[in-house]
């Protein structure tokens, strides 16, 4: 997900996605430990996401 698209979101959309990408890497994590998966990067980028769309969360947060 692009900075772009993160932004264009409404705020409780942005929440909704956040907890659902944290329990997806939660999952992907678990998953990676018993098997490991077909691309690790797939976590890193799942991480990297769920920290832009908390950045965005936050700078919303101090703007008002």
């Amino acid at each position: 997900m692009k900075t772009t698209e993160v932004k264009q979101l409404e705020t409780k959309e942005l929440v909704e996605k956040i907890e659902n990408a944290e329990e997806a890497l939660a999952k992907m994590k678990l998953n990676h430990q018993i098997t490991p998966l077909e691309n690790p990067s797939q976590i890193k980028v799942a991480r990297r996401d769920i920290a832009r769309m908390k950045t965005e969360l936050r700078q919303r947060e101090l703007n008002k």
